[in-house]
């Protein structure tokens, strides 16, 4: 992958989408490319695949909002509307939810839809959600650095990393309060 110094090391992109309501994670894959802009129509073929359904809305990261991605038949098109952020304008003077000349009609909703207080209500849910699974899976998990090589091989990693989160997750919600001690009865 080619890192910020322009030098090219051994470099790998882990993808996670998490379903908002129980952080369940749905989806995982491993790139060796540094940008996330082509990422989101395969993530969500393969949420897709693996749920038989999509939810309504996608909170997309920043770097996953390409105008590309949010056309692409496998996101809008699929059905769930895209929550991402509009990037700030070079012209300050330019809204940024205000539709341009030559956005197409996905993009000039897209725009209109996140200039609302109500869809960047929506879009906070994202950090609450996708940022704790991050930081589980790194803080307690050991996601942090790879001792292995090969896309196939961290695929795996990630892959266990996320069954062992869910798996965590459906101990934790089964057995919520099994392990607690009886209350005292009053006399």
């Amino acid at each position: 992958m080619k890192r910020a110094d322009g030098g090219y090391r051994p470099a790998y992109n882990i993808e996670l989408a998490a379903d908002s309501g129980h952080q369940v994670i749905v989806g995982v894959a491993a790139t060796n490319v540094g940008s996330d802009m082509a990422q989101a129509p395969p993530m969500v073929a393969q949420v897709q695949a693996r749920l038989d359904q999509l939810p309504e809305q996608w909170l997309m990261d920043g770097g996953f909002a390409g105008h590309a991605a949010i056309e692409a038949e496998a996101v809008e098109a699929a059905g769930p509307q895209v929550r991402a952020p509009v990037p700030q304008p070079k012209d300050k003077e330019r809204d940024r939810y205000t539709p341009r000349p030559g956005d197409s009609a996905v993009i000039q909703a897209w725009r209109t839809r996140m200039g609302t207080a109500e869809a960047q209500g929506i879009y906070r849910v994202r950090a609450a959600t996708i940022e704790c699974v991050n930081a589980h899976a790194r803080s307690r998990l050991g996601l942090q650095q790879f001792r292995v090589r090969g896309l196939r091989t961290v695929r795996c990693v990630a892959l266990w990393i996320a069954l062992t989160h869910d798996l965590l997750l459906w101990i934790k919600h089964r057995y919520k309060g099994f392990w607690a001690l009886p209350q005292a009865q009053a006399a």
